[in-house]
């Protein structure tokens, strides 16, 4: 629940595949008059959470803002009628709240030990209120569940006690009022043309959190509106475009976490290389865990098949070694740790790269914590919401007849090998070098927010026959290297 140009362009000389100067996104009108079709962009709101807001590098700030995929498709939207587009704008480009915890600055590519690393900035000024200066058109809400949207009071400063939030500071700083929800404040605008792409976060809370966080459940699937997703997220379109309204729109699914870089760019086995010494150490030091675990087994406390998952073994030379880490949901056996290593099945989560590290001992000498690891069961589990997840959204769009994109489709193309061209330039979901995904491994660069634009527009322009032009994305900013 994020860059100057000056480096994008030496990135892309440096980082991205440069082949011809075919374009992935075929269906292009610009060589056609800008027509608006059956639809009306005169009065545009977006919704969403952190991907509409314009997050990146794990902050919001405001040349992000500048580069939200919104921002880029009202722009073309004006050339069909398309009205003014206002975004809650953070007053500095760094981002995050002085005084609210949890809340830091953008992270920037500083070179750490010889290796450009990720580094985490000061937040740069308290909460700013800025409510006065609205409406706004971008409603997105970094951190929002589908609930959120719906749920009066989520701009209350009040409801911003650590303890027990009810509130998010990112609507607290433009809701309208203090009783008022994120639906309201956008129906008071009676748009005439909605995105919206929310559901996020009722699945990838949990997954970044390695399902460690009792605070960041998954979301079930069934349940009463406002505890459910499938009635929740239908509840909420329904309040969006009733019955009868003349109101156009468009809604996305969301993307499956296995294709995202903070849970790819660290290899579940990553331990390859190691040396005798190396082994006999290691080894030696999971003795007593080991001879404990074989007792267990001996007394028939566990299984084989159970024995084998835990057992604690390193191997030298050209092999891949899964990581030690705790796991929570292997078997309670009286005196022994819940230790394993990692399959080609588990999913270790990007900030476990600050301590896989020799000096740090994470995953060999020290256990990763649960919060490092996204295992095989807790995938299972995100996935299978995901799907469900998505077929909720999919329903919604035909009940309503709105435009629908298949974004978790467009990841998965962005995840493969191939990537997305645009005008000769390659982006993939590779952490860093893709050129798509920002610093934190979750959110886009504005590259990559333009790649999302781009399918927003196609699948606009062919439910309701307009003719709004893509946008490049190459132009956009990316990584910024030091």
């Amino acid at each position: 629940m994020k860059k100057i140009i000056m480096s994008t362009i030496a990135v892309s000389a440096v980082f991205f595949t440069l082949t011809s100067c075919k374009t992935d996104f075929d269906t292009d009108v610009k060589d056609i008059p800008v027509t608006k079709g059956e639809a009306d962009f005169s009065r545009y709101i977006s919704m969403g959470n952190s991907l509409t807001a314009g997050y990146r590098d794990g902050a919001l700030y405001s040349s992000g803002q500048s580069e939200s995929y919104p921002s880029m498709i009202a722009g073309q939207m004006q050339l069909a009628g398309g009205g003014a587009f206002k975004q809650p704008m953070m007053p500095n480009d760094v981002g995050g709240f002085i005084g609210i915890p949890g809340f830091s600055g953008k992270l920037t590519l500083q070179m750490v030990n010889g290796s450009p690393t990720p580094v985490e900035s000061a937040p740069a000024a308290a909460l700013d209120i800025i409510a006065a200066g609205g409406p706004y058109q971008n409603m997105g809400v970094p951190g929002a569940r589908v609930a959120h949207l719906l749920a009066d009071g989520y701009g209350n400063p009040a409801g911003l006690n650590p303890a027990a939030p009810t509130a998010n500071p990112y609507f607290v700083r433009f809701a309208s009022s203090a009783t008022t929800s994120v639906v309201k404040d956008a129906l008071k605008q009676d748009p005439t043309f909605i995105s919206l792409w929310i559901g996020n976060n009722d699945v990838l809370l949990y997954a970044t959190s390695g399902g460690a966080d009792p605070n960041a459940p998954i979301t079930p699937v069934d349940g009463a509106v406002g505890v459910g997703f499938t009635n929740t997220y239908a509840y909420l379109v329904d309040q969006l475009f009733p019955a009868g309204t003349k109101r156009k729109g468009i809604i996305a699914n969301i993307p499956t976490v296995t294709n995202v870089p903070y849970f790819t760019r660290v290899p579940a086995m990553p331990l390859t290389g190691l040396t005798d010494a190396q082994v006999t150490q290691l080894n030696g030091g999971y003795a007593q865990y080991n001879a404990g675990l074989l007792q267990a087994k001996t007394l028939g406390a566990i299984n084989d098949a159970e024995y084998q998952k835990r057992l604690i073994k390193f191997t030298a030379g050209a092999v891949a070694n899964g990581a030690v880490i705790v796991d929570k949901d292997l078997a309670t056996v009286p005196g022994l740790p819940k230790y394993r290593q990692t399959t080609s099945k588990d999913l270790i989560l990007l900030p476990a790269s600050k301590v896989l590290t020799p000096q740090a001992g994470g995953g060999t000498s020290v256990p990763l914590d649960d919060k490092y690891v996204l295992t095989e069961a807790e995938t299972a589990k995100v996935l299978a919401a995901t799907t469900s997840y998505n077929a909720a959204i999919k329903k919604a769009a035909t009940d309503k007849n709105l435009a629908f994109v298949d974004m978790d489709a467009k990841m998965k193309e962005l995840n493969s090998q191939s990537g997305i061209l645009w005008d000769g330039v390659k982006y993939t979901a590779a952490f860093v070098t893709g050129g798509a995904f920002s610093l934190d491994g979750v959110h886009l660069t504005g590259r990559g927010y333009g790649i999302v634009a781009n399918e927003f527009i196609k699948t606009i322009n062919a439910r309701y026959g307009s003719t709004l032009p893509q946008v490049n994305p190459n132009k956009y900013s990316g990584v910024t290297f030091p």
